[in-house]
């Protein structure tokens, strides 16, 4: 099936298991009535991630050691890999940390145990989770409801075979990008706990004309009054959002409109609005007649999800368009910085959940949402606040754009190194010369 190097071979993944009855197996069957609050760790399907285990409090459910003796469960070890046998994609996998040692796993997960001798558990892993492997194993699968692939078409799936040494290597490379991946998805995660910190503190305290955050309420009582929004500084206001400028609800060229779609103008709908940086695309367009149907708003509108699953959601234009019906814009008024606004709009979002309550379809309509409240500081002080949050949330962004770039580069790299197109040996020889001025 493949082009390989004349020094690899194909094998299939069932042979790359130890001997052993228990190297190639499914996990348990566990009824919902077995499920306990506390004891053995039981693994399920949503906990396979794709080269991780998903490990959220949420996601965390267990049985009992009497239940794990009377079903005769099969413990599931450290470096054991774990391969999901449904749900999109079909055939991801994980590796089994240390802390989760001694845990169960449900009947939809393989276990797979790798043969140390011929191959390396680290290649076989990220092998599973190529672009390659996974595209073959949905292509294995069958079922007419829900589509999953059975545990002998998954031994049969087909792996190419280094040499053991150039396994390893191909392995380091990965788990060297891995590691990179992982910082810096831990980089974003610390700066978005600071930003919502220090939205927190800027949008309660504000920034005096030294650039400096107020004192604290605690510290200085006297520069702070009381507000419908709580303590506020002094100088600032309490603003509605029809204070604020213009509202426009959103709208859809009509289905009997022709040649509608297509074109200059931009069309925000929900889907496309997203919580770390200004909205630079959306997923449709508008042509010029298209354009004449509806409403369009101008750069660094404020968007808002008024209506639908995704009510809340906020977002900032960095282009002309227009939105859907779910949306309503607010278009400031000269007096208010428009990132302040996005930002203090954000901020105080909670007023749209509970305005919207537990309807089947949450609704907040034109008239209500512009009564939301949002403070209201001068509007030199908005800027120094809209200059603050601007600069992290570039940071963010920036951090979010070199982790998809070492994605984006593991992915091609693993087309290359798993087929041999690119042999690994002259990526690390590469690698090791030394740089020049």
């Amino acid at each position: 099936m493949f082009d390989l190097p004349g020094d690899w071979s194909e094998s299939e993944l069932r042979k790359a298991v130890q001997k052993g009855r228990l190297s190639f197996t499914d996990g348990d069957w566990i009824e919902a009535s077995y499920i306990a609050s506390s004891g053995i760790r039981l693994l399920q399907t949503g906990n396979i991630g794709r080269g991780f285990v998903n490990d959220k409090p949420e996601t965390r459910r267990y049985i009992s050691l009497k239940t794990f003796g009377e079903l005769g469960c099969k413990w599931v070890r450290h470096g054991d890999i774990l391969i999901c046998r449904l749900a999109d994609p079909i055939g991801r996998a994980c590796e089994i940390p240390e802390h989760l040692d001694k845990s169960i796993t449900s009947v939809d997960v393989t276990i797979l145990r790798v043969d140390p001798s011929e191959y390396s558990a680290r290649y076989v892993l990220h092998y599973l989770n190529s672009e390659i492997n996974l595209r073959l194993a949905a292509d294995s699968a069958g079922g007419s409801t829900r589509s999953r692939i059975s545990r002998t078409n998954l031994g049969k799936l087909p792996l190419p075979n280094p040499p053991l040494a150039q396994q390893k290597k191909i392995a380091e490379v990965f788990d060297t990008l891995d590691t990179q991946i992982q910082k810096t998805e831990a980089l974003i995660a610390k700066l978005e706990k600071v930003k919502e910190g220090l939205l927190h503190d800027l949008l309660t305290r504000g920034i005096d004309e030294n650039g400096q955050l107020r004192p604290s309420p605690e510290q200085a009582p006297e520069l702070y009054k009381e507000s419908s929004l709580g303590l506020i500084p002094r100088e600032w206001e309490v603003a509605s959002v029809d204070e604020v400028g213009d509202i426009v609800t959103g709208s859809t060229p009509p289905s009997a409109a022709t040649n509608s779609w297509g074109g200059p103008h931009l069309f925000f709908t929900p889907a496309d609005i997203g919580d770390y940086e200004p909205l630079k695309v959306s997923e449709r367009t508008l042509s010029e007649s298209g354009a004449k149907h509806v409403r369009l708003i101008p750069e660094e509108a404020i968007l808002v999800v008024c209506i639908g699953s995704t009510i809340g959601k906020v977002g900032i234009t960095s282009g002309a368009g227009a939105t859907n019906q779910q949306i309503n814009s607010v278009i400031p008024s000269p007096k208010w910085s428009n990132y302040f606004v996005y930002q203090a709009i954000r901020h105080h979002v909670g007023q749209i959940h509970a305005w919207a309550g537990l309807q089947a379809v949450p609704i907040v309509n034109k008239s209500t949402f512009g009564k939301m409240l949002i403070p209201q500081p001068q509007t030199d002080e908005q800027n120094r606040i809209a200059k603050s949050m601007q600069a992290l949330d570039e940071r963010v962004s920036e951090e979010r754009i070199a982790v998809g770039k070492l994605r984006e580069e593991k992915t091609g790299l693993m087309d290359d190194l798993l087929t041999g197109r690119v042999r690994v040996t002259s990526l690390l020889e590469q690698a090791q010369e030394p740089a020049t001025a």
